[in-house]
């Protein structure tokens, strides 16, 4: 029967280790993002248009990364836990 162990304990520890300070980075970008913060303007996708109809266009935008932020923070989760 084939063992289900792909790394060492070296290889495993460093993998934990890189899963739990992405998972913090990425729920902290999360909750920094959804609270509209002005300094991550620049990593919102946005257009000319979206400036058009007022903010709620920028804000939509926002919490749009911040799903992303909080969805790739579960997937570091999982692959932690793999780890």
């Amino acid at each position: 029967m084939a063992s289900l162990l792909c790394c060492g304990p070296k290889l495993a520890a460093c993998g934990i280790v890189l899963s739990a300070w992405g998972v913090i980075m990425l729920i902290m970008l999360g909750i920094f993002f959804n609270v509209h913060s002005a300094v991550l303007i620049e990593d919102v996708p946005f257009t000319e248009k979206d400036f058009e109809n007022g903010p709620q266009n920028i804000y939509n935008l926002y919490e749009q990364v911040s799903y992303n932020c909080f969805i790739a923070a579960g997937l570091y989760l999982l692959l932690g836990g793999f780890s």
